[in-house]
Parts: structure tokens; sequence; C-alpha cells
């Protein structure tokens, strides 16, 4: 393992730093694939670790499995007074298919004003964005406000199983004294008609993995053969994967729904919170289907040779709900999916909601109406899941806070998992700022 970024055409010098780290960051391919595949996040924990201890402090890196590497760090505040603060990002990224991009997706490419790459957006911009803002602090106060306790977490994309949930289950002392966290995925603006606001995310959905797993009878592929495996399968699939979800809502989505509705001048009780949600533009990816449960097939895995039927079928379905409407989705499901298939849990993790209040959610309000006057912040529930998820079984408290000032034509919530990832440069540079002054101040 090297600290060095992997060997590819250096960004500029005069390159802002946060862009630079997040393009280095991006060059460590840690694809990982779930069900235990993943290239590991071993290099790039030593990257940032090196960071860590170019500001003086005293990183400590977490190996769960051979090349599962999580780093964390603790930053002594000036307040002792204050509960310490969680600041974490993950090291590891989604798959890129290079044919299907316009660059090398680990290339760090910078184009056109923006950082292009696997990670420029979930979430090595933030990694970058702890770094710098957290030197910025550092040089300019001494320290921050309170305690900070920086995590850089592998294995998010599968669960957080082999990183953050590793790490509070096997080392929760790292986190003493923590009462919040704040990372992805919120804090970016949104444009509704002329106007800006800003999304801070207090929620996120319960996560369920499912196989759906059918067996029949193997044999050859022009035998009349109706106890067919992937039959069964095909059919469970499509009726599940064509279901139409109602809308549910929760505290969070209730006040979500309600303040994008005064911010739009409509009135939620004529308008319904599809109506609303669809009313973001792009936005509403995230903000629609935080309104409805999703059970979306995304694998298939069965057979071996065209002219063999065979004994067994996989489907993968993805599927996220409301903390607490985990039970009641999954006897819908198994009604779904019919008698002749049997559902199989492959992971799952609890649901978050949290008050849009407090002196967190103040202090976000306060920062970002420095650096963006007059700008709104709004709640929301994410429809996907964090490492917040972990750190919550400690009574952490965990918000969505990626500060990025965004330009109105991006189409940002596309950009996770998406093909050609990118993030403007002039983003990263507001994230900087904001992130260090909430550290500074808070």
């Amino acid at each position: 393992m090297t600290s060095d970024a992997p060997e590819a055409t250096m960004p500029e010098p005069e390159l802002e730093a946060t862009a630079r780290i997040a393009s280095e960051l991006i060059r460590f391919d840690t694809s990982n694939f779930g069900e235990g595949r993943s290239n590991g996040e071993a290099d790039a924990a030593e990257y940032v670790e090196a960071k860590l201890r170019a500001l003086g402090l005293v990183p400590q890196m977490f190996e769960s499995e051979p090349g599962r590497v999580s780093v964390v760090a603790r930053v002594a505040g000036r307040n002792l007074d204050k509960p310490a603060l969680v600041v974490h990002g993950h090291t590891d990224v989604v798959p890129a298919d290079p044919a299907n991009w316009t660059v090398d997706p680990f290339g760090g490419e910078i184009r056109d004003g923006l950082l292009w790459g696997r990670g420029a957006v979930d979430m090595k911009n933030m990694d970058a964005m702890m770094l710098t803002a957290l030197g910025d602090v550092i040089a300019e106060h001494g320290a921050p406000e309170r305690d900070l306790v920086i995590g850089f977490f592998a294995d998010e994309e599968a669960g957080g199983v082999l990183g953050a949930h590793h790490v509070v289950t096997e080392h929760p002392e790292v986190f003493d004294g923590a009462t919040e966290a704040i990372s992805e995925v919120g804090g970016y603006s949104i444009t509704l008609g002329d106007r800006r606001a800003y999304l801070l995310q207090t929620g996120e959905k319960a996560l369920m993995w499912l196989k759906i797993v059918a067996t029949g009878t193997a044999g050859h592929g022009s035998h009349v053969l109706r106890d067919n495996a992937v039959t069964k399968v095909a059919r469970a699939v499509a009726r599940v994967g064509s279901q139409e979800w109602p809308v549910r809502l929760s505290g969070t989505t209730t006040a979500m729904v309600s303040e994008i509705a005064r911010f739009l001048g409509v009135d939620p009780e004529r308008t319904s919170p599809d109506e609303v949600a669809l009313a973001t533009g792009s936005a509403s990816r995230f903000i629609h289907a935080a309104l409805h449960t999703t059970a979306n097939p995304t694998m298939l895995q069965a057979g071996y040779k065209h002219n063999v039927i065979p004994d067994s079928a996989e489907a993968f379905i993805d599927v996220r709900c409301l903390p607490g409407d985990e039970e009641a989705v999954l006897a819908e499901l198994r009604e779904l999916a019919g008698d002749d298939v049997e559902l199989v849990m492959s992971h799952r993790d609890v649901g978050l909601e949290t008050d849009f209040s407090g002196p967190l959610v103040d202090a976000v309000k306060d920062v970002l109406g420095r650096h963006d006057p007059g700008a709104p912040v709004l709640p929301y529930l994410l429809s996907g899941g964090t490492d917040n998820k972990a750190l919550s079984t400690l009574g952490i408290a965990g918000y969505g806070f990626v500060p990025l000032q965004l330009p109105a034509d991006i189409d940002f919530p596309a950009m996770f998992h998406g093909v050609d990832e990118r993030v403007p440069l002039s983003s990263l540079a507001f994230g900087r700022r904001v992130l260090g002054d909430l550290l500074a101040t808070y």
C-alpha cells in the first residue's frame, strides 16, 4: 500500500485544494460491487490518513477485512462544554463502466469547470471538503469550536457492514461524547423558478435488500417443462416491479411537502404531495421517491448455458420504505411475489427521522445565510440511506449536509450512481467555505 495517488495526469498546480484532493481520491478505484466483492479502500485510506497526519492529528485505521479500511481521527475543540460532532464520508464508490462514460471514470479529470469521475458527487467531494475545511479551521482558529470525530468509512455502498457498522460495533469508544453527525446527502441547493433554496436531510428511509428465490426442475432447453425456476422468478419480479405504491407521509415528509409548497406559493391542502414534489424539477428524483415505498428489481441470476433449464433462479430487490413500515411492506411483497418463490433478506437497516429544529439546524441556517443571503433551508427525507444509520445505534442524530451551491441547469440527483458523474469546481470551493465556517463556529 502507498499513500501516493495512482499515476495519472496531475491537475493544474493552481487548482483549488478541494478539487485537487477530490481528483486524487477519484483516481483510487475503490469500486464496491457488493456481495463481498470490492476493490477495497486501503490505498485511499492511507492517502486520507497521511492528509490527517499532516494536519497534526493522530488518525486510527480500522481494517474489518483485508483491504477494507476505515479512518477515524479525533480533533480537540476549543469548547469542552459542547458535545462532539461526527463529520463523516465514505471512500468506496459504486462501479462504473468506462464504455458508457465521456471521460475515464477514474481519471479525476477537470473539464469545462467541473470535476468528472466516479465519486465526484458520491462522495469523494465531501471527503475532500472535510480535509480542506478542517485544515482551514486549524490554521485560522487553532481548533474547531467543539470536538470533532472525523470519519472516512469503507463499504457504505454495500450497507456499511465492513465500514461504519464495523467501527461502531467494534470500536464505539472513538465516538465518545458525540451526539450529532453530518454527512451525505443534503446541503446542496435546488432552484425553484428563479429562486435558490438548500435541502437539509433530516431523515432517511429504512433499507431492505431482498432476494426472490425460485427453485424448479433442471432439464434440456427443448423439453416441455412447466416447473421452470426462471419463469417463476420472472412472474414474481414483474408483479413486484410494477406495483404502484401509494403516498405515505411521515413527520419529516409532511414538513418537507409543507415547506416546499410554501416556498412555491401553492396550497398544500389543494395540491397533492406528488404534485408538490414533481414541481421541484430535477430535485424531484429524490423528493418524489421519499413519498412512496420503492421496491426496484436490480439484478437477475440464473442458469449457465443456453440449452439448459436451471433448477434455481434469483432476483435482487432494493426496497426502501418509511421507518416503521418495514413489516407491512414485507407482507405485501410476499403476497405480490407469490407462493412459488421465497423472499430472503440479504441486508436490512433502520430508517431515521430527526426534527427540523435545534441548535445544529439553526447553525446550518445561519452559516448558509452568511454565504448565500436570503436562500431558505428546507427539510427533506432521503430516499436512500447513509452511514448515519450505523451511528444512530449509538444515539447519534444524523443529518445530511454537504454544502454545495449548484447552477440551476445541473441535474444533481442524477449524478448519484449515474454516468458522467461530475460537480462544478465553484461548488467545491463554496462547500469548503461553508463547512469550515460551520466547524469553526458550531
